[in-house]
């Protein structure tokens, strides 16, 4: 029997993230705090570390740490900046592995099970370089490695080695739930740990022995990433950050091909493709690009990612330099190799695949769209509208009769216009209608053409008939009007609409 290998865990707690924020953005020359309103009281919410020597803490009242410390600096506290700071620091911690997920409001988590090897002494090379880069960020930071992810954010959170040490603070439970085990003289995790299951879950709930075992190592439940991990993946790290463009280019043509060779051997097509750039700073752009059919040619690639560079609003800044690229294909489908018909017909197809794509990364991928046919007669129901990119299974389009005018209109008003109509009697076609404040004389008319609600859509099993008819004004302008509900059996007044306008 083959066992499953131990995953190792990195957590990094960040013990001053709300006021080293501050002092990114502009640093205060005295002891200061960041203060939220708590429960109707000013409240200092994060302080800094200067103002941690001198006695204040989060939760302290802010009248009560002026009383102590007079020239104290607030700010207020922003925990959605904290949070998008948290974010940026994850995007960062990619260089070392996709498994990253937040632990908020000052943590984050890396599984970094098998991504050790760029860093020449493991996993503690690679949580020393981490550390490193935080330090230059100006962030102070506690690193902690174990075999669970609650087992690394405990340590890195409240300090050393050994699990069984940790307060029952620890324990992400009720603060209620703390206070009752210290009084029942359970100070550590290992007082905890020598009790059986039963009488714990019997006296303070049945999660503190699930909680427990997640601490211990017996339960391992994994991390939920922030990005879905992608099919391929090839990246290049640099020995010195590089800031030409021209090797940045070259580096995703690279990158391209290595991706191309590995798509090639497993016989199929990456859809979409993004590059991520890792300056030396800590920021990380992102460029992506998608495609309409499964694609593997590294020219047509490296074509679009140049495209999609040329089209930035921002250009791309190196700053220091990039000292790594990672180009990911996050979507692949099969691909078999083609055969080209003598008509050219898979010619022309891909020749307007390659178009969608070029148009859609330099104006956007959702500037991009195609109509499609859908299996309904409501009319402003039968066609959608989606991304061109995208490949969607659709019906197919009613063709009309050969000689005969559309039976539809070629602008459809979504919702329908409300109208005042005259007829000869309540049931008949329009004579007469008034639409935009202007009078409208029908001269000819088709119809009706009735459209029974799909009342088998709709919760209440009901709806209103549709009847259509197609006029023609005495000048020649043609519209596309209808009588919602049958006179005298589903309304008594039914309500005319203009739906849509011929050519």
């Amino acid at each position: 029997m083959i066992q499953e290998a131990s995953r190792r865990y990195l957590a990094v707690f960040l013990p001053f993230l709300p006021s080293e924020r501050i002092k990114r953005e502009k640093p205060p020359d005295a002891p200061f705090a960041l203060v939220e309103k708590q429960r109707g009281s000013m409240r200092l919410a994060a302080v800094d570390m200067a103002a941690r020597a001198l006695g204040l803490a989060p939760g302290l009242a802010l009248a009560d740490a002026r009383s102590l410390l007079p020239g104290l600096l607030v700010f207020d506290a922003d925990s959605r900046a904290d949070a998008a700071l948290l974010d940026w620091l994850a995007d960062a911690c990619d260089r070392y592995t996709p498994m990253i997920a937040t632990d908020p409001p000052q943590g984050l988590l890396l599984d970094i099970t098998g991504c050790v090897h760029p860093f020449g002494s493991g996993e503690r090379g690679l949580a020393d370089d981490l550390a490193r880069r935080l330090a230059r960020l100006g962030l102070t930071a506690c690193l902690s490695l174990a075999d669970t992810p609650d087992a690394a954010a405990a340590l890195a959170r409240h300090g050393g080695d050994d699990v069984h040490a940790l307060p029952v603070a620890a324990l992400r439970t009720d603060p209620d739930i703390h206070v009752a085990l210290t009084r029942a003289g359970l100070k550590a995790i290992g007082d905890v740990a020598r009790l059986p299951s039963a009488p714990l879950a019997a006296r303070f709930g049945k999660a503190l022995p699930v909680l427990l075992a997640r601490l211990l190592g017996a339960i391992d439940v994994r991390i939920t990433p922030r990005r879905r991990l992608a099919e391929i993946e090839t990246e290049v790290r640099f020995g010195e950050p590089v800031a030409h463009t021209e090797i940045v280019l070259d580096t995703i043509a690279g990158l391209v091909g290595d991706a191309a060779v590995t798509l090639s051997e497993r016989g199929v097509g990456g859809r979409r493709f993004s590059v991520a750039l890792f300056r030396s700073d800590g920021h990380v752009a992102r460029l992506s690009v998608e495609t309409g059919q499964p694609v593997r040619d590294p020219a047509v690639l490296d074509r679009l990612f140049r495209e999609r560079i040329d089209t930035l609003a921002d250009p791309l800044d190196p700053g220091f330099g990039y000292d790594m690229i990672r180009l990911a294909v996050h979507v692949v489908e099969p691909l078999a190799p083609e055969q080209l018909r003598l008509d050219g017909g898979k010619t022309a197809d891909r020749e307007l695949a390659a178009l969608i794509d070029r148009l859609g990364t330099r104006l956007g991928r959702n500037r991009v769209r195609r109509f499609a046919s859908v299996d309904t007669h409501i009319p402003e129901q039968s066609a959608l509208e989606f991304p061109a990119v995208e490949t969607r299974k659709t019906g197919a389009w009613p063709r009309p009769e050969p000689g005969e005018p559309p039976l539809r209109p070629l602008h459809l008003f979504d919702p329908p216009h409300r109208i005042e109509v005259i007829a000869e009697v309540p049931d008949g076609p329009p004579r007469r209608f008034k639409w935009r404040r202007a009078m409208y004389e029908v001269a000819r008319h088709e119809g009706p053409e009735r459209i029974a609600a799909e009342w088998w859509t709709r919760r209440d099993n009901a709806g209103l008939t549709r009847d259509y008819y197609r006029v023609e004004d005495v000048r020649g302008r043609r519209y596309w009007l209808f009588r919602h509900g049958l006179y005298g059996t589903e309304k008594a007044h039914p309500v005319w609409y203009l739906h849509g306008l011929f050519a």
